[in-house]
């Protein structure tokens, strides 16, 4: 039997973590803001496309993990060197934790936003601005790993 090395072990735990808490992070964002959407259906049962759009930004971040576990995936190879295997795992807790919290947070704003659409007021426009603030976070953390993967060499 062959053993793995080093280096592809850090890396699987780095694309692990991509995926795992960037999409953990989209799943509680979306069911706060989506738990949020459906009592306001009920005050406002005409609003569905519109609380529809409020309540489903989370689900971004899951998505920059699944973006940037496609461009490290690329990079794991038997021969990759210990140093290669610890950037991925730097890439995967960086996007991952980012992505996880950023999430949540934007769950919360989309939540308000939600509620807010559900008493009558028309914050579509603001509400989306304002959970763009937690996204861009997410954002930074997928290009920063980007900018990341020109160290991994090939």
């Amino acid at each position: 039997m062959e053993t793995m090395s080093l280096a592809v072990i850090l890396a699987g735990i780095g694309l692990g973590l991509m995926v795992g808490l960037s999409g953990v992070g989209s799943a509680v964002g979306l069911v706060i803001s989506g738990s949020t959407a459906i009592g306001a259906l009920r005050k406002r049962p005409d609003a569905f496309g519109t609380l529809l759009v409020a309540s489903v930004l989370p689900s971004t971040q899951g998505i920059y993990g699944f973006v940037a576990f496609f461009i490290y995936s690329g990079y794991v190879s038997s021969s990759m060197s210990v140093y290669q295997g610890a950037l991925v795992l730097g890439a995967g807790i960086m996007v991952g934790l980012a992505c996880l919290v950023s999430a949540i947070y934007q769950g919360k704003v989309c939540a308000s936003s939600a509620s807010a659409i559900g008493s009558g007021h028309d914050t579509l426009v603001p509400g989306l601005v304002m959970a763009a603030l937690p996204e861009f976070y997410a954002i930074l953390s997928l290009v920063a790993s980007i900018l990341l993967s020109g160290l991994m060499g090939k």
